[in-house]
Protein backbone atom coordinates (compact mmCIF):
# COMPACT_ATOMS: atom_id res chain seq x y z
CA UNK A 1 0.00 0.00 0.00
CA UNK A 2 1.69 3.52 -1.16
CA UNK A 3 0.73 6.55 1.01
CA UNK A 4 -1.03 8.21 -1.86
CA UNK A 5 -3.28 5.30 -1.33
CA UNK A 6 -4.11 6.31 2.38
CA UNK A 7 -6.14 8.71 3.01
CA UNK A 8 -6.78 8.73 6.72
CA UNK A 9 -4.23 7.70 9.25
CA UNK A 10 -4.56 7.24 13.21
CA UNK A 11 -1.46 6.42 14.98
CA UNK A 12 -1.81 5.12 18.64
CA UNK A 13 -5.31 7.65 19.83
CA UNK A 14 -5.88 8.20 23.22
CA UNK A 15 -8.81 10.04 25.15
CA UNK A 16 -9.24 9.91 28.84
CA UNK A 17 -12.43 11.18 31.06
CA UNK A 18 -13.22 12.36 34.16
CA UNK A 19 -16.12 10.90 35.75
CA UNK A 20 -17.77 13.71 37.38
CA UNK A 21 -17.25 14.63 40.99
CA UNK A 22 -16.69 17.64 41.31
CA UNK A 23 -13.02 20.39 41.57
CA UNK A 24 -12.40 17.91 44.47
CA UNK A 25 -11.77 14.95 42.17
CA UNK A 26 -9.78 16.40 39.50
CA UNK A 27 -6.28 15.25 40.05
CA UNK A 28 -7.66 11.48 40.98
CA UNK A 29 -6.75 8.97 38.30
CA UNK A 30 -9.07 6.54 39.76
CA UNK A 31 -11.80 8.97 38.64
CA UNK A 32 -10.40 9.06 35.19
CA UNK A 33 -11.84 6.54 32.44
CA UNK A 34 -10.15 5.99 29.06
CA UNK A 35 -12.53 5.95 26.39
CA UNK A 36 -9.90 5.25 23.35
CA UNK A 37 -6.97 3.74 24.27
CA UNK A 38 -4.12 3.85 21.93
CA UNK A 39 -6.32 2.98 18.76
CA UNK A 40 -4.29 3.18 15.36
CA UNK A 41 -5.81 2.53 12.25
CA UNK A 42 -5.12 3.21 7.83
CA UNK A 43 -7.95 3.67 5.56
CA UNK A 44 -7.33 3.87 1.93
CA UNK A 45 -8.92 5.78 -0.76
CA UNK A 46 -12.55 4.84 -1.39
CA UNK A 47 -13.22 1.86 1.52
CA UNK A 48 -15.60 1.72 3.86
CA UNK A 49 -13.86 0.77 6.99
CA UNK A 50 -16.11 0.01 9.63
CA UNK A 51 -15.55 0.31 13.53
CA UNK A 52 -18.29 -2.31 15.25
CA UNK A 53 -18.92 -2.53 18.84
CA UNK A 54 -21.38 -2.09 21.69
CA UNK A 55 -22.57 1.30 23.33
CA UNK A 56 -20.05 2.62 25.07
CA UNK A 57 -16.86 0.89 24.02
CA UNK A 58 -15.34 4.19 22.43
CA UNK A 59 -16.58 4.34 18.31
CA UNK A 60 -18.10 7.78 18.46
CA UNK A 61 -15.11 9.52 20.93
CA UNK A 62 -12.87 7.87 18.22
CA UNK A 63 -15.15 9.36 15.33
CA UNK A 64 -15.07 12.72 16.67
CA UNK A 65 -11.23 12.77 17.11
CA UNK A 66 -10.73 11.77 13.92
CA UNK A 67 -12.04 15.06 13.01
CA UNK A 68 -10.86 17.52 15.13
CA UNK A 69 -13.90 17.78 17.05
CA UNK A 70 -12.81 16.51 20.49
CA UNK A 71 -9.19 17.24 21.08
CA UNK A 72 -7.34 13.52 21.45
CA UNK A 73 -4.97 13.64 24.95
CA UNK A 74 -1.94 11.61 22.85
CA UNK A 75 -0.99 9.83 19.30
CA UNK A 76 -1.10 11.31 15.29
CA UNK A 77 -3.64 11.69 12.80
CA UNK A 78 -3.18 12.37 9.23
CA UNK A 79 -4.91 13.05 6.57
CA UNK A 80 -4.33 13.19 3.02
CA UNK A 81 -0.87 13.49 3.92
CA UNK A 82 -1.21 16.01 6.53
CA UNK A 83 -0.87 16.15 10.17
CA UNK A 84 -4.21 16.66 11.50
CA UNK A 85 -3.40 17.22 15.27
CA UNK A 86 -0.94 20.23 14.30
CA UNK A 87 -3.28 21.97 12.27
CA UNK A 88 -5.40 25.21 13.90
CA UNK A 89 -6.86 28.57 12.06
CA UNK A 90 -6.89 28.67 8.67
CA UNK A 91 -5.23 24.79 8.24
CA UNK A 92 -7.82 23.30 9.91
CA UNK A 93 -10.56 25.15 8.14
CA UNK A 94 -8.66 23.66 4.96
CA UNK A 95 -8.72 20.51 5.81
CA UNK A 96 -12.42 20.01 7.83
CA UNK A 97 -13.81 21.10 4.65
CA UNK A 98 -12.58 17.98 3.40
CA UNK A 99 -14.25 15.97 6.54
CA UNK A 100 -17.34 15.49 7.05
CA UNK A 101 -20.32 13.59 9.30
CA UNK A 102 -23.61 12.33 8.81
CA UNK A 103 -24.86 12.17 12.45
CA UNK A 104 -26.97 9.25 14.14
CA UNK A 105 -30.13 11.33 15.33
CA UNK A 106 -31.62 12.99 12.17
CA UNK A 107 -34.10 14.89 14.22
CA UNK A 108 -31.38 16.51 16.52
CA UNK A 109 -28.94 16.94 13.80
CA UNK A 110 -30.72 19.45 11.69
CA UNK A 111 -31.54 22.92 13.17
CA UNK A 112 -35.78 23.21 13.26
CA UNK A 113 -35.16 26.71 13.29
CA UNK A 114 -33.73 27.16 9.26
CA UNK A 115 -35.09 25.77 6.40
CA UNK A 116 -34.11 22.87 4.93
CA UNK A 117 -32.39 24.91 2.05
CA UNK A 118 -30.36 26.98 3.80
CA UNK A 119 -29.66 24.02 6.40
CA UNK A 120 -27.97 22.54 2.84
CA UNK A 121 -26.45 25.62 2.24
CA UNK A 122 -24.82 26.36 5.44
CA UNK A 123 -21.36 24.44 4.95
CA UNK A 124 -20.89 26.48 1.85
CA UNK A 125 -21.66 30.31 3.65
CA UNK A 126 -18.48 28.74 5.97
CA UNK A 127 -16.28 27.34 3.51
CA UNK A 128 -16.70 29.25 0.10
CA UNK A 129 -18.03 32.88 1.17
CA UNK A 130 -17.48 34.03 -2.25
CA UNK A 131 -20.61 32.38 -3.57
CA UNK A 132 -23.81 34.62 -4.35
CA UNK A 133 -26.98 33.42 -1.63
CA UNK A 134 -28.94 32.11 -4.81
CA UNK A 135 -25.97 30.59 -6.35
CA UNK A 136 -25.66 28.67 -3.04
CA UNK A 137 -29.09 28.14 -3.59
CA UNK A 138 -28.49 26.32 -6.43
CA UNK A 139 -26.16 23.91 -5.42
CA UNK A 140 -28.03 22.96 -2.22
CA UNK A 141 -31.54 22.09 -4.40
CA UNK A 142 -28.79 20.02 -6.74
CA UNK A 143 -27.91 17.80 -3.89
CA UNK A 144 -31.20 17.89 -2.30
CA UNK A 145 -32.34 16.32 -5.35
CA UNK A 146 -29.30 13.59 -6.03
CA UNK A 147 -30.00 11.96 -2.47
CA UNK A 148 -34.18 11.94 -3.84
CA UNK A 149 -35.22 14.80 -2.23
CA UNK A 150 -37.46 17.21 -4.04
CA UNK A 151 -36.83 20.86 -5.17
CA UNK A 152 -39.30 22.27 -3.39
CA UNK A 153 -38.42 20.88 -0.19
CA UNK A 154 -36.03 23.26 0.10
CA UNK A 155 -37.97 25.97 1.34
CA UNK A 156 -39.63 23.56 4.47
CA UNK A 157 -38.87 23.11 7.78
CA UNK A 158 -37.21 19.41 9.50
CA UNK A 159 -40.32 19.00 11.57
CA UNK A 160 -42.39 18.28 7.95
CA UNK A 161 -40.10 15.13 7.60
CA UNK A 162 -39.72 11.81 8.44
CA UNK A 163 -36.50 10.46 9.90
CA UNK A 164 -35.93 9.17 6.91
CA UNK A 165 -36.24 12.41 4.83
CA UNK A 166 -34.42 14.04 7.86
CA UNK A 167 -31.42 12.14 7.09
CA UNK A 168 -30.95 12.18 3.47
CA UNK A 169 -31.40 16.32 4.15
CA UNK A 170 -27.79 15.49 6.53
CA UNK A 171 -26.18 13.30 3.61
CA UNK A 172 -26.88 16.03 1.61
CA UNK A 173 -25.59 18.63 4.22
CA UNK A 174 -22.35 16.68 4.34
CA UNK A 175 -21.54 16.29 0.87
CA UNK A 176 -22.38 19.70 -0.64
CA UNK A 177 -18.74 20.73 -0.11
CA UNK A 178 -17.93 17.15 -1.92
CA UNK A 179 -15.82 15.93 0.63
CA UNK A 180 -12.90 13.11 0.66
CA UNK A 181 -14.18 11.35 3.64
CA UNK A 182 -17.59 11.19 5.37
CA UNK A 183 -17.81 10.02 8.95
CA UNK A 184 -21.42 8.73 9.36
CA UNK A 185 -21.72 7.66 13.12
CA UNK A 186 -25.00 4.99 13.26
CA UNK A 187 -26.22 6.65 10.26
CA UNK A 188 -29.43 4.05 10.35
CA UNK A 189 -29.57 3.13 13.65
CA UNK A 190 -32.69 5.47 14.31
CA UNK A 191 -34.76 4.19 11.26
CA UNK A 192 -36.65 1.25 10.76
CA UNK A 193 -35.58 -1.45 9.19
CA UNK A 194 -36.68 -0.77 5.38
CA UNK A 195 -35.79 2.56 5.49
CA UNK A 196 -32.09 1.85 6.74
CA UNK A 197 -31.75 -0.58 3.96
CA UNK A 198 -32.82 2.41 1.28
CA UNK A 199 -30.11 4.81 3.64
CA UNK A 200 -27.26 1.72 2.84
CA UNK A 201 -27.82 1.75 -1.13
CA UNK A 202 -28.28 5.51 -1.10
CA UNK A 203 -24.83 5.53 0.47
CA UNK A 204 -23.38 3.21 -1.72
CA UNK A 205 -24.78 4.82 -5.06
CA UNK A 206 -22.51 8.35 -3.41
CA UNK A 207 -19.82 6.64 -2.98
CA UNK A 208 -19.68 5.31 -6.35
CA UNK A 209 -20.73 8.46 -8.06
CA UNK A 210 -18.53 11.10 -5.92
CA UNK A 211 -15.35 8.62 -4.86
CA UNK A 212 -15.85 8.89 -1.12
CA UNK A 213 -14.34 7.24 1.47
CA UNK A 214 -16.34 6.15 4.59
CA UNK A 215 -15.55 5.49 7.73
CA UNK A 216 -18.82 4.14 9.54
CA UNK A 217 -19.22 3.90 13.10
CA UNK A 218 -22.00 1.04 13.86
CA UNK A 219 -23.10 -1.76 15.99
CA UNK A 220 -25.02 -3.61 14.22
CA UNK A 221 -23.15 -6.37 12.40
CA UNK A 222 -25.58 -7.01 9.44
CA UNK A 223 -25.29 -3.29 8.60
CA UNK A 224 -21.75 -3.36 8.41
CA UNK A 225 -21.64 -6.78 6.45
CA UNK A 226 -23.81 -4.92 3.55
CA UNK A 227 -20.97 -1.99 3.50
CA UNK A 228 -17.70 -2.80 5.33
CA UNK A 229 -14.69 -3.43 2.97
CA UNK A 230 -12.80 -3.26 6.38
CA UNK A 231 -13.89 -4.23 9.96
CA UNK A 232 -12.66 -3.12 13.39
CA UNK A 233 -14.03 -4.88 16.42
CA UNK A 234 -13.81 -2.19 19.10
CA UNK A 235 -14.08 -3.30 22.83
CA UNK A 236 -13.24 -0.96 26.04
CA UNK A 237 -11.59 1.55 24.01
CA UNK A 238 -9.32 -0.42 22.26
CA UNK A 239 -9.50 -2.45 18.42
CA UNK A 240 -9.50 -5.99 19.22
CA UNK A 241 -9.81 -7.44 15.67
CA UNK A 242 -9.20 -5.59 12.40
CA UNK A 243 -8.91 -6.97 8.84
CA UNK A 244 -10.86 -6.93 5.76
CA UNK A 245 -14.62 -7.44 6.10
CA UNK A 246 -14.82 -11.31 4.66
CA UNK A 247 -12.13 -12.07 7.13
CA UNK A 248 -13.23 -10.71 10.49
CA UNK A 249 -16.95 -11.82 9.59
CA UNK A 250 -16.48 -15.33 8.32
CA UNK A 251 -13.20 -16.03 9.50
CA UNK A 252 -13.26 -14.06 13.74
CA UNK A 253 -10.35 -14.50 15.81
CA UNK A 254 -11.23 -12.80 18.70
CA UNK A 255 -13.61 -14.10 21.45
CA UNK A 256 -15.53 -11.07 21.23
CA UNK A 257 -16.18 -11.27 17.52
CA UNK A 258 -17.12 -14.32 17.64
CA UNK A 259 -19.69 -13.51 20.78
CA UNK A 260 -21.18 -10.31 18.42
CA UNK A 261 -21.54 -12.85 15.56
CA UNK A 262 -23.32 -15.43 17.83
CA UNK A 263 -25.94 -12.73 18.83
CA UNK A 264 -26.72 -12.19 15.35
CA UNK A 265 -29.61 -14.91 13.40
CA UNK A 266 -27.99 -14.39 9.90
CA UNK A 267 -25.41 -11.93 8.53
CA UNK A 268 -26.36 -10.59 4.42
CA UNK A 269 -23.73 -11.44 2.15
CA UNK A 270 -20.77 -9.50 3.05
CA UNK A 271 -19.49 -7.25 0.29
CA UNK A 272 -16.32 -7.39 -1.38
CA UNK A 273 -13.18 -5.89 -0.51
CA UNK A 274 -12.60 -2.82 -2.73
Amino acid sequence: MTNEEILLQAVDLRKRYRRGGGAFAQGDASNEFTAVDGVSLQITRGETFAVVGESGCGKTTLARMLLRLIEPDGGKIIFAGRELTTLDGAGLRAARRQLQMVFQDPYASLNPRMRIGEIVAEPLAIHEPQLSGGERGRRAVAMLERVGLNADFAGRYPHEFSGGQRQRIGIARALILRPKLVVADEPVSALDVSVAAQMLVLLQDLQREFGLTYLLISHSLPVVAQVATHIAVMRGGKFVEMGEAEQVLRHPQHAYTRELLAAVPELPKVRATA
